[in-house]
């Protein structure tokens, strides 16, 4: 890796022009497939191949009998301009392709009409179409108004209502990222190469997006997670590279030699956490959803073109710019430091730290479990509406449904019996339970080899309520179709929320064994110790524990209700397992970073606890920066949006920021002064399998 990492530096230092002119071609290329990301993004994915719902959908594709997903609500201050609407309404709907219309349902005297709209093509493709209905349909005229209601309208408004939200949270993060980088530099060269590596790479996973997005089935939030991951994962990066530059750069050496010691210093550290990066995000791809499938597609795509920027770009960027980079200072209030570089307030937290571990331990720990506490009271849902803002066109429109016909009526419960006096009874003895509010008439499907009754309930599909509903439908028809020899097959949005549940509850399991058995093994690898991967593994599921339990304090509990935020009483399924995810390889970036330098330096025979205080006080005001820039960054996906990405945002902010104060700057240092030595030990027989690793030269003098 160093031998790699020389090369790279020495290939910046002679030809920066090239590869800069060649990464300006890459964003030349790429900018019209960046700008049209989202055109081919999908709102589905979520089925759980050979499940229930999975099978019920494969019955009923392409049958009217399984009713619409999608309807069109007209509403005026009388019957006959509703009605007049509505023959206009129909007229457009079947002048389309792949859409039909169904008999209208007439509603408050006829002021109302909600007219049932049948896609025929794939699924996949029922957003576009909800997307044409809404341009050519809803209007807000004198006599009536008109909105196109249903899941795929949803998803449609959502791709336009995210295309704003990338904005918002972009234009707000990257100029929190100047002036922080500004803050921890002094300079404004040195702060723009970490912000124009963070635009180039967010620029350019806009078009890998829309590549991906025409070979395999992508998500609609993929852009965000992507953007956020992307944005603050490239400017740790560059700026663990430009700090290290920077550093070489004041002890006299050249631009060559700084730009080639940087790289394999930090640069090493970056391929690393890369690297680690990469295996705890492909935990992701355990979850049996594609949906969650591509988002972790996405962010190890963006991760790897962090990578392969950080130490080909930047490095000709800085070689482009050499000393010249402490140019335009800024007068800030700086941090005394002593004549070895080191920051003396950091040097003498550290040794503060390292003089009481037990009471530090005690006290982080502390706090940290007060974080996790409401942890075990977590809970879940998925709740595809509340991703639209409360006063969107189509969330209003579905909200208004429900309100008139029941929030199940475009979302009822499928069952689809292989027997007709089965079915029969079912339909009847079903429409009594409670929760019900209405069985559908039988009706044949699939050849007539299968009779369907559509069960509406009266709660939102998505709800807790509406599962419980569900349940009771099941417990009813199950022995009634057992009674008759029949098969019975459930679908419909209700089952397919529990479905999601659980592959989410048992992916997560796997993820963490996933997880911490790999980041073990790749820090082992790095670190050539058996203690420290296993310390680092177990710390960091402090930080996750600690987000878990803020984002219950705060969005299932509420406790900032009184601040005017309307929490949604639960905490989205998919958040969890990327929060998991994402935490742990961001962690590791900064252990590596971290345990690198003191490595360095105990390599180089300083004591294990000189070591720690010295490799604590180099690293610590650069960890504290770069964990800013993600706090930052993910405040501001946390602010501009939808549900789901406010509680991402806000759970990651949580983690990144305990993680790289309380864990890494009192719990790191401490319970490695606990460990003395042993922080190192590894047996002589692993030693031997492991690839031998060159002691840095120079360590003593970085």
């Amino acid at each position: 890796m160093e031998s790699l990492l020389a090369r790279a530096a020495s290939l910046a230092w002679r030809r920066p022009r090239r590869i800069v002119a060649l990464w300006v071609a890459l964003l030349v290329g790429g900018a019209w497939f960046s700008a049209h990301q989202t055109d081919h993004l999908s709102g589905g994915g979520w089925e759980v191949a050979g499940s229930q719902s999975a099978r019920a959908a494969q019955l009923l594709d392409g049958s009217d009998a399984a009713g619409s997903s999608l309807g069109v609500l007209v509403a005026g201050g009388s019957a006959d301009a509703v009605a007049a609407r509505l023959a206009s309404v129909r007229a457009e709907i079947l002048a389309l392709a792949d859409v039909d219309a169904g008999a209208p349902l007439r509603l408050e005297r006829g002021t109302v009409a909600l007219l049932p709209v049948f896609h025929r093509g794939p699924p996949s493709a029922a957003a576009d179409a909800a997307g044409e209905l809404r341009e050519r349909l809803v209007q807000t005229g004198p006599a009536t108004q008109t909105r196109v209601v249903g899941a795929p309208a949803v998803w449609s408004e959502y791709q336009e209502v995210s295309k704003r939200q990338l904005v918002q949270a972009e234009l707000l993060g990257f100029p929190l990222v100047l002036v922080i980088l500004v803050a921890a530099f002094g300079t404004i060269v040195a702060a723009l190469a970490p912000l124009i590596l963070g635009v180039v790479v967010v620029l350019l996973a806009g078009a890998v997006i829309y590549g991906l997005s025409l070979v395999v089935q992508m998500s609609l939030f993929v852009t965000s997670v992507v953007s956020m991951i992307g944005i603050g994962i490239a400017v740790d990066y560059s700026l663990f590279i430009v700090s290290r530059f920077r550093s070489e750069l004041r002890r006299g050496g050249t631009t060559e030699a700084a730009l080639r010691r940087a790289l394999a210093s930090s640069g090493g550290a970056v391929l690393s956490s890369g690297i680690a990066v990469v295996l705890a995000l492909g935990a992701l791809l355990l979850v049996q959803l594609n949906a969650i499938r591509s988002v972790a597609i996405g962010a190890i795509a963006v991760v790897v073109l962090a990578v392969v920027a950080a130490v080909t770009l930047l490095p000709a960027l800085l070689a482009l710019t050499g000393d010249r980079i402490e140019r335009l200072a800024v007068r800030l209030p700086r941090h005394e430091r002593g004549d070895d570089g080191e920051n003396r307030l950091w040097r003498a937290w550290t040794v503060k730290t390292s003089a009481h571990p037990v009471l530090a331990l005690a006290l982080a720990g502390g706090l940290l479990a007060v974080l996790a506490a409401p942890l075990p009271s977590i809970e879940t849902a998925n709740r595809y509406l509340e991703q639209l803002p409360r006063d969107s066109e189509v969330r209003a429109a579905t909200d208004r449904v429900g309100e008139l016909v029941g929030a199940g009526f475009l979302a009822p419960v499928q069952l689809l019996v292989s027997d007709a006096a089965a079915a029969a009874e079912i339909q009847v003895r079903v429409a009594a339970l409670d929760g019900v509010r209405a069985a559908r008439p039988v009706l044949p499907v699939a050849d007539g080899s299968w009779l369907l009754v559509g069960v509406i309930l009266e709660f939102d599909p998505e709800l807790p309520a509406a599962r419980a509903a569900l349940e009771r439908v099941q417990r009813l028809a199950e022995p009634i179709a057992a009674a008759h020899g029949a098969t019975l097959v459930v679908g419909g949005t209700t089952r397919l929320g529990a479905e999601v549940q659980d592959a989410v509850g048992g992916g997560l399991w796997r993820m963490i064994v996933f997880i911490l058995v790999t980041s073990y093994l790749a820090l082992l690898v790095l670190l050539r110790s058996v203690v420290l991967p296993l310390k680092a593994v177990a710390i960091n599921l402090l930080s996750v524990g600690a987000a878990y339990g803020v984002l219950v304090a705060v969005f299932q509990w509420g406790w900032l209700d009184w601040t005017g935020f309307a929490s949604p009483g639960h905490v989205d399924t998919i958040v969890l397992v990327l929060i998991l995810a994402v935490t742990y390889g961001l962690s590791m970036d900064y252990e590596l970073f971290l345990l690198t330098r003191i490595r360095e330096l105990y390599l180089a025979g300083y004591s294990n606890a000189e070591a720690v205080a010295r490799g604590l006080a180099a690293s610590a005001r650069t960890i504290t920066s770069a964990a800013i820039i993600m706090v930052a960054v993910f405040g501001a996906f946390a602010v501009a949006g939808a549900s789901s990405i406010k509680q991402l945002g806000v759970g990651l902010a949580v983690a990144i920021f305990v993680d790289a104060t309380v864990v890494r700057l009192v719990i790191v240092p401490a319970a490695m002064q606990l460990l003395g030595d042993w922080n190192w030990w590894l047996p002589g027989w692993l030693a031997r399998v492991l690839a031998p690793v060159r002691e840095p030269r120079d360590a003593r003098s970085s």
